[in-house]
């Protein structure tokens, strides 16, 4: 099966060696989301809940970018530098769904990438 690499500018760009996200077939791979605002480059670390809209916008515009949106997401891995932050970001990861609502995993990790505390990476299917 042939890759095919999504990228867009309205979210981050990637900080390592890897895409945005992949179609392979009709999926939608999607990398781990961090809180980048991708107009200015800068974290948005102010709070759990301004944390995790600026990660969902990121997928948001990502899912746009490959011609899909919230309801094509199949599966969600969700991690989080504290389990405490647990509440605050189901409630907000939930209102980016109406219904039918993916697998998913949350699990505490020791450390995120630039020191964040949430990051969350999808699979879509089209």
């Amino acid at each position: 099966m042939k890759k095919q690499i999504i990228q867009t500018p309205l979210a981050p760009a990637p900080i390592g060696p890897y895409s945005q996200a992949v179609f392979c077939g009709d999926f939608l791979f999607v990398s781990g989301q961090i809180a980048i605002d991708p107009k200015t480059d800068a974290l948005i670390t102010d709070t759990i809940i301004a944390e995790t809209h600026q990660v969902m916008q990121n997928i948001k515009a990502i899912l746009f970018a490959a011609g899909l949106d919230f309801p094509n997401i199949v599966k969600t891995s969700i991690f989080l530098s504290d389990m405490n932050y647990f509440a605050q970001v189901n409630e907000i990861y939930g209102s980016y769904f109406l219904s039918d609502y993916p697998a998913r995993e949350t699990v505490q990790v020791s450390r995120l990438p630039k020191g964040v505390n949430v990051e969350i990476s999808v699979t879509a299917h089209r």
